[in-house]
């Protein structure tokens, strides 16, 4: 509403000011300066004008997504002609993911600069852009040095696919041949990798869940490889 009300008042001076200089010709001398002025304060305005029409027509992101423009995140809310509304989402990756309950109000303007991360989206197998509930996301689990790194591979793509098959399903069964391409990679790349650093080894497992529940999902992977490491012998937790 203040946007509304201070371009209305810009505007009406612009008018006072353009009648003025027809009646008085001493003002019309500082119509161009006026303009300038008036050209330099608006500039923001402008471009975030501008940007919601580069963000309806692209579809950079859509009402419902879950997007990253910088160092904000958040669920898009309302798309608006100067801003956009977010719902903050925690920031760490790992332990992130969670509404935090405030309202971000972000000019359209700073994705004409900014590069913009959408995690509601991806490319489908035959490359167009398409809307998915669904994501990959990872878990990381250091074990020490001389722990059976393989046993430890294993015994996480065992978990993983476990607890995430009925995701790779659903998420198959709404995309049915035009699926994302993670998709594609989870059905037919390997799930786990092994990093390997001088104080641990990190093994590193991707999943497919839903955007609104991947924490729960990795906290339920995690637990089960806690558990089941704790019963082995020669795989021991850094």
């Amino acid at each position: 509403m203040t946007t509304i009300i201070t371009c209305t008042a810009v505007l009406a001076l612009v008018a006072a000011t353009i009648v003025a200089a027809k009646y008085v010709p001493q003002v019309a001398v500082y119509v161009p300066v006026i303009a300038l002025a008036l050209a330099l304060a608006l500039q923001k305005y402008t471009a975030s004008f501008s940007a919601f029409f580069v963000i309806t027509f692209s579809k950079i992101y859509d009402l419902g997504d879950r997007i990253r423009i910088g160092n904000i995140k958040g669920d898009v809310r309302h798309i608006g002609l100067l801003h956009t509304t977010l719902e903050e989402v925690g920031e760490d990756e790992k332990l992130g993911g969670e509404l935090t309950g405030r309202l971000l109000y972000v000019p359209n303007l700073v994705i004409l600069d900014q590069p913009v991360l959408n995690y509601s989206k991806d490319y489908s197998t035959g490359l167009e852009a398409i809307s998915s509930d669904y994501m990959f996301d990872e878990v990381r689990i250091p074990i020490t040095t001389d722990s059976n790194v393989e046993r430890a591979s294993l015994l996480l793509e065992s978990i993983l696919k476990s607890q995430d098959e009925v995701y790779v399903k659903q998420a198959g069964q709404v995309f049915q041949d035009g699926y994302p391409r993670f998709l594609d990679e989870a059905m037919s790349g390997p799930r786990v990798l092994v990093f390997v650093e001088p104080q641990h080894i990190w093994i590193k497992g991707k999943f497919v869940a839903p955007l609104e529940s991947r924490n729960d999902l990795r906290s339920s992977i995690l637990l089960q490889f806690i558990k089941e490491a704790a019963a082995s012998s020669d795989i021991k937790l850094a």
